[in-house]
């Protein structure tokens, strides 16, 4: 890869609640990679346009407030429509098991819970680029 990893960060809704996003997006420059965050109450269309408009490799998304079940299918059936197919989208936040589970076979990426190593995170959407992406 000729470029670093750029990586969008977003606050999907009404959540207001933004450390942890900007925890992970430090991180993330901190390993190396280019990273674009949207700040809060962003839609769904909001950061798949951004994403697109960036030539992300990855989408990160925080959420606390209980309403995952309804923003990440909403962004992957975005990205789909946008034909997003190599752009992992991945996130984080106050995620129950279950709802992790049930995401995943949707086709969402590893999510993670608060606690989580940031190198972990890191070293995962490093690890998916460069399976997935074609450069």
């Amino acid at each position: 890869m000729n470029r670093p990893i750029r990586v969008l960060v977003a606050k999907v809704g009404l959540d207001g609640h933004d450390r942890g996003a900007k925890v992970i997006a430090t991180a993330l420059r901190d390993a190396g990679m280019e990273v674009i965050y949207t700040g809060l109450r962003q839609t769904p269309e909001m950061v798949v346009n951004a994403a697109l408009q960036e030539d992300v490799d990855a989408i990160g998304i925080s959420i606390l407030s209980g309403a995952h079940m309804t923003v990440f299918p909403k962004v992957l059936n975005l990205m789909k429509e946008k034909q997003m197919n190599d752009v992992l989208l991945t996130g984080g936040g106050i995620i129950p098991g279950d709802d992790v589970q049930q995401l995943t076979d949707m086709g969402v990426g590893k999510l993670f819970i608060p606690g989580t190593s940031t190198t972990d995170i890191a070293a995962y959407i490093t690890e998916w680029v460069k399976i997935n992406r074609k450069f």
